[in-house]
């Protein structure tokens, strides 16, 4: 689809056009069947996953959109941010998404729809390399940041301020490839949105952030002038989708796992997917088969647990690879905790079961996360959790909304009036966070 997409894009706009499109109204997009989006490819805006499904924050916020609207989104991919904002302003599509930033410069170009999302902009090196500190630093550090972006017209206006401040835009790499030829100390450092910092150093762990430049940055849709009756529909049906508790979801999905960034600990873990995971991957993708799991999260949830050491052992009296407790162990047929293969396949077994107990109530993603919660801190805490999600007000089938209230299993007001009393609440977000992040490294260094 990626491919049909750019080509239609360029057979409607030859290299060296710059024709404006009328603007399409409400009513004849809807009578097109189809919305019109500008996007780019990448892992925080539109991207198809690894089974062959479109995907991605801004993907999904369009798709909701659209669905209100009643059509569906055509996305066509642009290559830069500056080859998107010229052409939304031209009117080639009804709307743009590519995490973009609300300036004062492209206000004068195109509207804004609602904000969606707030982050930093972020001065990005690597780990024992450049190492500004302040602003007038950056006269003397090789600097590249995306032609037409948002961080490059931050520059310029401190420029006036700092006339020696100086950078190379490029047009011809993305974020990512920014941030790794740094990694790979190519480049001295760049400016970076937060959120695509937070995602990538899970990646390239030397990443270092030096500093923030600047206030925070609102993130919203771009659409064409004269566009403003879409431009309304939009704001109405954020204002409602947002009050559903549906852009939490979103934020909870995509990131949600992005915790404070812990350098030893992610290069510890990319270290043992090299040195151990090799020994048990097939052990975890055998039991992942027979319980009906994903491998890499069954994989991530023992790293987790026993950082893949079969002889792990806990004060607690949990034991090996999955550290199970010998009663679970036992209601699973594993007579040796210490044996890899039996852990693993128990432990698989035991979440699959904790699945099996939820999944009547429960969707994706939320079932997985909360069965993992639930094998943390156990079924019966977790039922509390929901519980107190009921009385304050939230949706206790949504882990976004249940992890808010499971560290309050550790206070007596609200524990004393709960089934299953005390526990250390606090503990199973953690957990959950920690194999997400694990998960999603191991499916990059594993190409999946």
């Amino acid at each position: 689809m990626l491919v049909t997409v750019m080509l239609t894009c360029a057979v409607l706009w030859p290299k060296g056009k710059t024709h404006t499109l009328p603007v399409r109204t409400v009513a004849e997009i809807q009578r097109s069947g189809q919305l019109i989006v500008l996007t780019q490819n990448n892992p925080t805006v539109y991207y198809v996953d690894r089974h062959e499904q479109e995907s991605g924050p801004e993907y999904e916020l369009i798709k909701a959109f659209a669905e209100r609207l009643g059509v569906t989104p055509l996305f066509v991919i642009k290559n830069s941010v500056a080859e998107l904002m010229d052409a939304i302003s031209r009117g080639e599509g009804d709307i743009a998404t590519a995490g973009l930033s609300i300036t004062a410069e492209r206000k004068r170009k195109v509207l804004f729809g609602p904000a969606y999302q707030k982050v930093s902009q972020q001065v990005v090196c690597r780990r024992g390399g450049e190492n500004p500190r302040k602003i007038a630093d950056l006269m003397t550090v090789d600097l590249v940041v995306i032609a037409g972006s948002s961080y490059e017209e931050r520059l310029k206006g401190l420029k006036h301020k700092y006339p020696k401040l100086s950078w190379h835009a490029s047009s011809g790499l993305n974020a990512e490839q920014i941030l790794e030829k740094i990694w790979n100390r190519k480049i001295g450092c760049t400016v970076m949105d937060s959120s695509i910092v937070s995602i990538n150093q899970r990646y390239y762990p030397e990443l270092r952030v030096r500093f923030a430049l600047g206030q925070q940055d609102e993130l919203a849709w771009a659409l064409p002038k004269g566009a403003g009756a879409l431009r309304r529909q939009a704001v109405d049906w954020f204002e409602e989708y947002q009050k559903s508790g549906e852009v939490a979801r979103l934020q909870e999905f995509y990131y949600g796992h992005v915790t404070l960034f812990d350098y030893v600990d992610t290069q510890a873990f990319r270290r043992r997917v090299n040195e151990r995971f090799p020994s048990f991957k097939a052990l975890f993708e055998q039991a992942a088969q027979k319980y009906d799991l994903l491998a890499p999260l069954l994989a991530a949830q023992s790293y987790q647990e026993s950082h893949w050491n079969p002889k792990a052992k806990s004060p607690t009296g949990v034991r090996g690879m999955m550290m199970l407790t010998w009663p679970t162990a036992r209601s699973m047929g594993v007579d040796n905790r210490l044996n890899a293969e039996q852990s693993i396949f128990g432990g698989a077994g035991y979440l699959a079961k904790l699945r099996q107990n939820l999944a009547s109530e429960l969707q994706e993603p939320d079932l997985t996360w909360m069965s993992l919660a639930a094998y943390n801190v156990g079924l019966g805490h977790l039922r509390d959790a929901q519980t107190l999600a009921k009385r304050h007000g939230k949706d206790p089938h949504r882990w976004h909304d249940v992890k808010m209230m499971l560290p309050l299993l550790m206070k007596k007001k609200h524990y004393s009036t709960l089934k299953y009393g005390y526990a250390r609440g606090s503990e199973p977000v953690q957990y959950v966070q920690q194999i997400r992040q694990y998960e999603k490294i191991l499916q990059q260094m594993m190409g999946q």
